[in-house]
């Protein structure tokens, strides 16, 4: 079996030493040991790290994506919960196209300044309803 030294691990992944450290100390990660006052870990850590960050970039916390983890550390994904989380991405992206071509309109706006364009005073009250609920 193949040993991942620390150093090696924050090559491969660009995660900081403190993170991998701090995923250990939650349970997302396990190292196998020390050589010295180095952590050791199996290449699986690899890929743990990965789908870690992935998960992070979709939106699940650490707590959620610890719980998507089984006891050998290989994933256990409620397909459920992924469906959810794509829609609420889905959600997420629809909105911020909406905002996107509505800025871009403001930006390009013939309108003397931003308060007195239709569209941006549109945005202000579509804005302050989303924030009510």
């Amino acid at each position: 079996m193949r040993i991942l030294d620390i150093a090696e691990v924050v090559e491969q992944t660009g995660l900081r030493p403190s993170t991998l450290r701090y995923y250990e100390e939650i349970g997302l990660i396990k190292s196998i040991g020390r050589q010295g006052l180095r952590r050791q870990f199996t290449p699986e850590t690899i890929m743990q790290l990965s789908l870690i960050t992935l998960g992070k970039s979709a939106g699940f916390s650490l707590d959620e994506i610890s719980g998507m983890f089984g006891e050998d550390g290989q994933p256990n994904l409620s397909r459920e919960d992924l469906r959810t989380r794509a829609d609420d991405l889905d959600r997420q992206i629809h909105d911020l196209t909406v905002l996107s071509k509505a800025l871009r309109h403001v930006a390009n706006c013939s309108a003397p300044s931003h308060m007195e364009c239709p569209k941006f005073q549109k945005l202000i009250r579509v804005a302050k309803r989303q924030k009510r609920s």
